[in-house]
């Protein structure tokens, strides 16, 4: 059994997201995505059991590591709008800063791949955040409703500001972040 080797791992994982951002899931073959990555075709598979295995695996990482990302910094001690402010920027730089990510995690959730994600095994990254949330809600600091309603409405509007081609005509400050902010959390807050 050959020995995995992790900058191949990486490569392999750079040049998935690059393709697929580039030429989509269809045309992002293995053989491609080797090429990209430098390896051979073989060398995907002793990382991955197929072309189905690899994208998923990519997504699934890419959530980690932006849960990862949200909880810098993380104080659990502050207020709760505090705690969801220093989240959501945090989310917001992430995504500012990893639009090649971002995309792909797009183009993700959109496509049929979506449905062979362990739901579960994505959304222990995001656990405390859902824990404030949560805490929110049962000290009636946070509306009580859908907790989907309620996710859309404090994270979403992140996900719009921080894509350059759904925001084309907005300047990005640390003012209009501030604002951004601030009309999230009236959404949700009590």
């Amino acid at each position: 059994m050959r020995i995995k080797d992790e900058t191949k791992q990486d490569a392999i994982f750079e040049a998935t997201v690059k393709l697929v951002n580039e030429i989509g899931f269809v045309s992002s073959s293995v053989s491609k995505i080797a090429k990209e990555a430098g390896v051979s075709p073989a060398t995907i598979y002793i990382y991955y059991k197929n072309k189905e295995d690899l994208l998923v695996s990519t997504y699934v990482n890419i959530k980690q590591e932006l849960g990862c990302a949200l909880l810098e910094g993380f104080n659990e001690s502050l207020p709760i709008r505090d705690i969801l402010k220093k989240i959501w920027y945090n989310m917001f730089n992430y995504i500012s800063n990893h639009t090649h990510y971002f995309n792909f995690t797009e183009q993700f959730a959109n496509s049929p791949y979506s449905q062979m994600v362990d739901r579960d095994e994505v959304q222990k990254s995001f656990e405390p955040v859902i824990q404030i949330l949560q805490k929110g809600i049962e000290q009636k600091i946070i509306k009580d409703v859908n907790f989907e309603i309620l996710t859309a409405f404090i994270f979403y509007p992140i996900l719009t500001l921080s894509n350059s081609r759904l925001c084309k005509n907005i300047e990005l400050s640390g003012e209009t972040i501030e604002d951004a902010f601030g009309i999230a959390w009236d959404a949700i807050r009590l």
